[in-house]
């Protein structure tokens, strides 16, 4: 059941015949120069953490960074028997912070209630407390008190809650078989979507502040303004909402991004698992290309909302798969804001959307879409960065550019542009408007040629040189190499960088390379041994820079320790040396859980990590394979004292014990 809730997206949908990564690798030279006299000789602006104070006297550039190098010793990797808990280097704390199911703080009656998780999770429960299976996240400092700068005592941590698994919202529920019930559909739809803590230092500790005015829900019910070229679209419109401008909810919001004007970035990735239909309605009209193209099935993942909501199913309701599937942006600071789907940066399984300012203020997102053999996007904003007026950035979201990368053989790739009426984007093809261009969006790259990634999720960009990093995760499906994909049966992914010509953001050219190919270096198979300096890794997803430039790399395996990962273990979090290429693991995780979501606080000396759905269990329960964290194991939670009810996805807060920098 967990497998298909939370997919591997390992078989293609693509149908083009566009060249794939192992295509463009297989001809790769390998050029380990190409940093030199491009992004790293540019003088571009800094973005670095957006408080209260920018927002009130505008734009704050972080300082220029030193590149930052591993000082502590790494941790053995949990291999079987597993460790059931989190292991981070000596000299270093982790502990619980926040899990699924605990109050988040919102002001009322319920500011201090948490669930309890021996009891069946409701709507109204959840609207109040954290949410399920928590992923990426964003910290956004206040100003620092009595002092310039951003304050490393006070922030608002943001983070998306990708799923659920709906046999741990109800212990009583045999999901397969019961009858759906909208209060079972509606129970879930707000474990989705996103969520807001005040966080504090209170006694030398990180705390949830509650209550908070800051303390904030946003489900897969809550209203979301529609805007961008998409808006109003005729394929937009239902008969709840004819207009096209308004979505209820946002959906599978795993990776994410923020903006350098204060804003957080949501993004919908595997919105097409939560719609079915019957199997007579399926046979009377089957999927069409389009459907196809975004991998719709007639039972979705097993959620069967569609049995008692009829918005999920898409014979029913054929457009509501496409007002998913989009950035959603969000303002923490004003927790009466609605959240606005961003549709000129596509449509498609968004796995993150990381800005960058150029020199001039312009601005542009970076952008995977997480699925095998499908594409790397950028976005550049027609408007410049607007460093005085915050308002004046509300809506730079909605005009600009949007590319598709096509890397080449030699070490060069170009941004395709999908504009309406360029490069067989015309009515010829399908496409009337820039609006079908954007909903279409994996259909129009198909057209313009562009590169086949293995599974491109997160991308980081380091904060001096602005090299862009993209993890692709793995595609154990490649038959066919490529320059950018060198690797049939690629098990264990790798990790792409670029940077733009002449060091511009709005480059329409890139330089290329590999950073890593991640494998075990004990495999009897060469092709799978990578060529990781240090401690080996595969499947790296989370990716993430800090401000004195180090990378910290997290993995998404079954995390059991079996098979292919018997010699590196379950997942954890690695720090990588951009310059030395050197990895060090830093933590490993629970059993069968999911590392993802990194952030710290600007001093870089309090780190916050995602764990997501520890125990998930393709055959048994989750609790069979796993008890954390109310085990105790790192710290107290808010049911250890009733004792391991069930796992539960969780924020861990760690700290360096002599109370300096993570990672030195």
């Amino acid at each position: 059941m967990s497998a298909h809730l939370h997919p591997d997206n390992n078989v293609t949908i693509n149908p083009s015949e566009n060249a794939t990564i192992r295509d463009v690798l297989a001809e790769f030279t390998g050029r380990r120069n190409f940093m030199k006299g491009s992004i790293g000789t540019a003088v571009l602006a800094s973005m670095g953490g957006f408080s209260l104070e920018a927002l009130a006297a505008g734009y704050v550039p972080s300082p220029s960074p030193t590149n930052g190098g591993i000082g502590f010793n790494g941790v053995p990797a949990n291999i079987v028997p597993m460790t059931d808990g989190i292991t981070v280097p000596n000299g270093y704390t982790a502990k619980v912070f926040i899990s699924w199911g605990d109050a988040i703080g919102k002001a009322g009656p319920e500011a201090n209630t948490h669930w309890n998780p021996s009891t069946a999770m409701t709507k109204a429960r959840q609207l109040t407390t954290w949410g399920s299976h928590n992923d990426g996240m964003h910290l956004f400092p206040f100003p620092a008190v009595g002092a310039s700068g951003l304050s490393n005592d006070r922030g608002l941590l943001v983070s998306n809650f990708e799923y659920v698994d709906p046999g741990l919202l109800n212990n009583t529920l045999t999901y397969g078989t019961d009858v759906i019930t909208q209060d079972m559909v509606d129970a879930q739809l707000a474990a989705h979507g996103v969520g807001v803590v005040e966080v504090r230092k209170i006694g030398g500790e990180m705390k949830v502040q509650r209550p908070s005015a800051f303390a904030r829900r946003i489900t897969g019910a809550t209203p979301c303004k529609v805007s961008g070229p998409a808006a109003g679209h005729p394929m937009l419109r239902t008969a709840a909402d004819p207009a096209g401008m308004t979505v209820l909810g946002t959906l599978n919001n795993c990776a994410h991004g923020y903006t350098p004007w204060g804003t957080y970035l949501a993004c919908e990735e595997n919105f097409n698992g939560y719609f079915g239909t019957t199997a007579a309605k399926l046979a009377a009209q089957p999927r069409t290309p389009h459907e196809a193209r975004y991998g719709v099935s007639q039972g979705g993942f097993g959620y069967r909302w569609h049995e008692a909501d009829p918005r999920f199913d898409f014979r029913e309701n054929p457009n509501e798969l496409n007002r998913h599937g989009w950035v959603v942006e969000i303002d923490p600071w004003n927790p009466n804001s609605m959240p606005v789907k961003r549709t000129a940066l596509g449509r498609f399984k968004h796995e993150g959307a990381w800005s960058v300012v150029g020199a001039d203020n312009s601005v542009a997102l970076y952008m995977g879409d997480d699925e095998i053999n499908d594409y790397i996007y950028k976005f550049v904003c027609a408007k410049k960065l607007n460093t005085k007026n915050r308002a004046a950035n509300r809506d730079l979201l909605d005009s600009g550019t949007l590319y598709v990368a096509k890397f080449n053989a030699d070490g060069t790739g170009v941004w395709l542009p999908l504009v309406y009426g360029q490069n067989g984007l015309t009515s010829a093809n399908g496409f009337n408007n820039q609006g079908d261009v954007v909903i279409m969006c994996r259909q129009a790259a198909d057209i313009l040629g562009a590169t086949k990634m293995d599974r491109p999720e997160w991308v980081a960009v380091h904060p001096t040189t602005r090299e862009v990093y993209f993890t692709l995760t793995n595609n154990s499906g490649r038959t066919v190499t490529d320059a950018a994909n060198p690797r049939a049966n690629n098990v264990y992914g790798h990790i792409i960088r670029f940077n733009e010509n002449g060091g511009d953001v709005a480059a329409t050219g890139f330089q290329w390379d590999i950073f890593a190919e991640c494998g075990d270096k004990l495999s009897s198979n060469p092709a799978r041994q990578g060529n990781i300096i240090g401690d080996d890794l595969g499947s790296p997803d989370g990716l993430w820079f800090d401000s004195d430039g180090r990378l910290w790399i997290q993995t998404d395996q079954a995390g059991d320790a079996t098979g292919n990962y018997a010699n590196i273990g379950g997942n954890a979090m690695y720090c990588a040396d951009p310059t030395t290429r050197q990895v060090t693991r830093f933590l490993t995780s629970p059993i069968r859980c999911e590392v993802t979501g990194v952030v710290t606080t600007p001093d870089n000396k309090t780190m916050f990590v995602n764990i997501q759905h520890p125990g998930e269990s393709w055959s048994g329960s989750f609790t069979s394979r796993s008890t954390w964290p109310d085990s105790g194991i790192n710290g107290p939670t808010t049911q250890s004292a009733n004792g391991a009810i069930k796992p539960r996805s969780a924020v861990v807060v760690i700290t360096k014990d002599d109370g300096g920098v993570i990672g030195t």
